[in-house]
Protein backbone atom coordinates (compact mmCIF):
# COMPACT_ATOMS: atom_id res chain seq x y z
CA UNK A 1 0.00 0.00 0.00
CA UNK A 2 1.44 3.41 -0.69
CA UNK A 3 1.85 5.50 2.31
CA UNK A 4 -0.52 8.47 2.79
CA UNK A 5 1.37 12.07 2.48
CA UNK A 6 1.79 13.39 5.62
CA UNK A 7 1.03 16.79 7.40
CA UNK A 8 4.60 17.57 7.89
CA UNK A 9 4.99 17.61 4.31
CA UNK A 10 3.06 20.62 3.45
CA UNK A 11 4.89 22.95 6.44
CA UNK A 12 7.10 24.19 4.21
CA UNK A 13 6.42 27.33 1.58
CA UNK A 14 4.53 27.12 -1.21
CA UNK A 15 6.79 27.05 -3.69
CA UNK A 16 8.77 23.89 -2.26
CA UNK A 17 5.37 22.22 -1.70
CA UNK A 18 4.78 22.54 -5.13
CA UNK A 19 7.94 21.44 -6.81
CA UNK A 20 7.52 18.47 -3.86
CA UNK A 21 4.09 17.49 -4.79
CA UNK A 22 4.67 16.66 -8.86
CA UNK A 23 5.24 12.82 -9.03
CA UNK A 24 2.31 12.51 -6.06
CA UNK A 25 -0.83 10.57 -6.43
CA UNK A 26 -4.10 12.37 -6.50
CA UNK A 27 -7.06 10.30 -4.64
CA UNK A 28 -10.63 10.48 -4.60
CA UNK A 29 -12.57 8.13 -3.49
CA UNK A 30 -16.11 8.23 -5.35
CA UNK A 31 -19.01 5.88 -5.59
CA UNK A 32 -16.63 2.98 -3.87
CA UNK A 33 -14.30 3.09 -6.38
CA UNK A 34 -10.80 5.09 -6.46
CA UNK A 35 -10.26 7.75 -8.98
CA UNK A 36 -6.42 8.10 -9.27
CA UNK A 37 -4.01 10.85 -10.36
CA UNK A 38 -0.57 11.41 -10.73
CA UNK A 39 0.00 15.16 -10.34
CA UNK A 40 1.78 16.62 -13.28
CA UNK A 41 1.30 20.46 -12.69
CA UNK A 42 1.10 23.05 -10.15
CA UNK A 43 1.04 26.33 -9.08
CA UNK A 44 2.78 28.07 -5.91
CA UNK A 45 0.73 30.77 -4.01
CA UNK A 46 2.58 32.83 -1.77
CA UNK A 47 0.46 34.24 1.13
CA UNK A 48 -0.05 37.65 1.85
CA UNK A 49 3.33 39.16 -0.05
CA UNK A 50 1.39 37.51 -3.19
CA UNK A 51 -0.99 39.85 -5.68
CA UNK A 52 -2.52 37.09 -7.29
CA UNK A 53 -3.08 35.07 -4.38
CA UNK A 54 -6.63 34.90 -2.38
CA UNK A 55 -4.85 35.60 0.64
CA UNK A 56 -3.13 38.76 -0.43
CA UNK A 57 -5.35 41.19 0.98
CA UNK A 58 -5.88 39.01 4.42
CA UNK A 59 -8.22 36.34 5.86
CA UNK A 60 -11.67 36.32 5.07
CA UNK A 61 -14.55 33.63 5.71
CA UNK A 62 -13.63 32.71 1.87
CA UNK A 63 -10.38 31.95 2.51
CA UNK A 64 -9.76 31.14 5.81
CA UNK A 65 -8.61 27.83 4.91
CA UNK A 66 -5.42 28.98 3.66
CA UNK A 67 -4.70 30.28 7.03
CA UNK A 68 -5.51 27.76 8.93
CA UNK A 69 -3.15 23.94 9.19
CA UNK A 70 -1.20 22.54 6.42
CA UNK A 71 -2.61 19.29 4.08
CA UNK A 72 -6.06 21.23 3.97
CA UNK A 73 -7.98 21.23 0.76
CA UNK A 74 -9.01 24.90 -0.82
CA UNK A 75 -11.58 24.82 -3.18
CA UNK A 76 -12.87 28.11 -4.86
CA UNK A 77 -15.25 28.94 -7.95
CA UNK A 78 -13.51 30.57 -11.22
CA UNK A 79 -15.20 32.52 -14.36
CA UNK A 80 -18.92 31.14 -12.76
CA UNK A 81 -18.30 27.28 -14.08
CA UNK A 82 -14.95 26.09 -12.48
CA UNK A 83 -13.85 24.46 -9.79
CA UNK A 84 -10.21 24.90 -8.69
CA UNK A 85 -8.67 22.52 -6.07
CA UNK A 86 -5.60 23.85 -3.47
CA UNK A 87 -3.49 22.98 -0.77
CA UNK A 88 -2.87 25.09 2.29
CA UNK A 89 0.37 24.92 2.90
CA UNK A 90 2.68 26.78 5.61
CA UNK A 91 2.02 26.55 9.47
CA UNK A 92 -0.82 27.13 11.28
CA UNK A 93 -1.63 31.28 11.15
CA UNK A 94 0.82 31.60 8.39
CA UNK A 95 -1.10 31.87 4.55
CA UNK A 96 0.14 29.71 1.35
CA UNK A 97 -1.18 27.27 -1.05
CA UNK A 98 -0.69 25.35 -3.57
CA UNK A 99 -3.00 25.04 -7.13
CA UNK A 100 -3.06 21.71 -8.58
CA UNK A 101 -3.28 22.19 -12.18
CA UNK A 102 -3.13 19.05 -14.33
CA UNK A 103 -2.73 15.33 -13.28
CA UNK A 104 -1.93 12.32 -15.36
CA UNK A 105 -4.83 9.99 -14.67
CA UNK A 106 -4.19 6.09 -13.75
CA UNK A 107 -7.51 4.97 -12.18
CA UNK A 108 -11.35 5.50 -12.90
CA UNK A 109 -10.81 7.00 -16.44
CA UNK A 110 -14.33 5.81 -17.23
CA UNK A 111 -15.70 7.22 -14.50
CA UNK A 112 -13.59 10.48 -14.87
CA UNK A 113 -15.14 10.48 -18.00
CA UNK A 114 -18.68 9.95 -17.35
CA UNK A 115 -18.32 12.78 -14.89
CA UNK A 116 -17.14 15.18 -17.53
CA UNK A 117 -19.46 14.37 -19.53
CA UNK A 118 -17.45 12.84 -22.12
CA UNK A 119 -17.73 9.50 -24.36
CA UNK A 120 -15.79 6.00 -21.98
CA UNK A 121 -13.09 6.16 -24.82
CA UNK A 122 -12.10 10.26 -24.66
CA UNK A 123 -8.46 10.96 -25.21
CA UNK A 124 -6.88 10.00 -21.49
CA UNK A 125 -5.48 13.88 -22.20
CA UNK A 126 -8.84 15.32 -22.09
CA UNK A 127 -9.49 14.49 -18.82
CA UNK A 128 -7.88 16.57 -16.14
CA UNK A 129 -5.33 18.52 -17.84
CA UNK A 130 -5.96 22.08 -16.44
CA UNK A 131 -7.48 22.97 -13.14
CA UNK A 132 -11.42 22.90 -13.82
CA UNK A 133 -11.35 19.81 -16.23
CA UNK A 134 -9.50 17.94 -12.93
CA UNK A 135 -12.35 19.08 -10.45
CA UNK A 136 -14.42 18.05 -12.77
CA UNK A 137 -13.23 14.38 -13.98
CA UNK A 138 -13.13 14.12 -9.83
CA UNK A 139 -16.07 15.64 -9.10
CA UNK A 140 -14.73 18.01 -6.78
CA UNK A 141 -16.74 20.71 -5.42
CA UNK A 142 -16.25 23.28 -2.55
CA UNK A 143 -19.54 22.48 -0.78
CA UNK A 144 -18.27 18.58 -0.66
CA UNK A 145 -14.32 18.98 -0.25
CA UNK A 146 -13.22 22.70 0.90
CA UNK A 147 -11.89 22.51 4.34
CA UNK A 148 -11.25 18.49 3.71
CA UNK A 149 -7.89 16.98 5.56
CA UNK A 150 -5.80 15.48 2.87
CA UNK A 151 -3.53 14.01 4.90
CA UNK A 152 -6.47 11.35 6.39
CA UNK A 153 -6.97 8.29 4.04
CA UNK A 154 -10.49 8.37 5.31
CA UNK A 155 -11.55 12.16 4.27
CA UNK A 156 -12.45 10.80 0.69
CA UNK A 157 -9.74 12.89 -0.57
CA UNK A 158 -5.87 12.33 0.09
CA UNK A 159 -2.21 12.47 -1.51
CA UNK A 160 -0.29 9.44 -1.55
CA UNK A 161 3.38 8.52 -2.27
CA UNK A 162 4.09 5.26 -4.37
CA UNK A 163 7.94 6.14 -4.97
CA UNK A 164 7.50 7.80 -8.39
CA UNK A 165 10.14 10.77 -8.45
CA UNK A 166 10.04 13.41 -12.00
CA UNK A 167 13.54 13.34 -13.49
CA UNK A 168 13.22 16.68 -14.67
CA UNK A 169 10.88 19.49 -13.12
CA UNK A 170 10.17 22.83 -15.54
CA UNK A 171 9.60 26.45 -13.93
CA UNK A 172 7.59 28.58 -15.78
CA UNK A 173 5.18 31.49 -15.06
CA UNK A 174 1.75 31.70 -13.53
CA UNK A 175 -0.73 31.49 -16.21
CA UNK A 176 -4.46 32.63 -16.12
CA UNK A 177 -3.72 35.72 -13.92
CA UNK A 178 -3.18 39.21 -14.30
CA UNK A 179 -1.33 40.30 -11.23
CA UNK A 180 2.57 39.23 -10.23
CA UNK A 181 2.09 36.73 -13.55
CA UNK A 182 5.31 37.15 -14.54
CA UNK A 183 6.76 34.93 -10.75
CA UNK A 184 8.34 31.85 -11.87
CA UNK A 185 6.18 30.04 -9.36
CA UNK A 186 4.45 27.30 -12.22
CA UNK A 187 5.89 23.71 -12.45
CA UNK A 188 5.41 20.58 -14.11
CA UNK A 189 6.78 17.51 -14.69
CA UNK A 190 8.72 17.87 -17.97
CA UNK A 191 7.57 16.17 -21.44
CA UNK A 192 4.67 14.90 -19.16
CA UNK A 193 1.68 15.14 -22.36
CA UNK A 194 -1.02 15.57 -19.97
CA UNK A 195 0.69 19.03 -18.55
CA UNK A 196 -2.32 22.25 -19.50
CA UNK A 197 -1.59 24.11 -22.22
Amino acid sequence: MNKTVPRAFYLDPPEVVARRLLGKLLVRRYEGQRLVGRIVETEAYCGVNDPAAHTFAGITERNAVLFGPPGVAYVYFIYGMHYCLNFSCEPDGQAGGVLLRALEPLEGLATMAKLRGLAADTNPRLLTSGPGRLCEALGVTRRTHNGLDVTNRRSGLHVEDDGFAPERIATTARVGIRKAAERPLRFSIAGNRFVSR
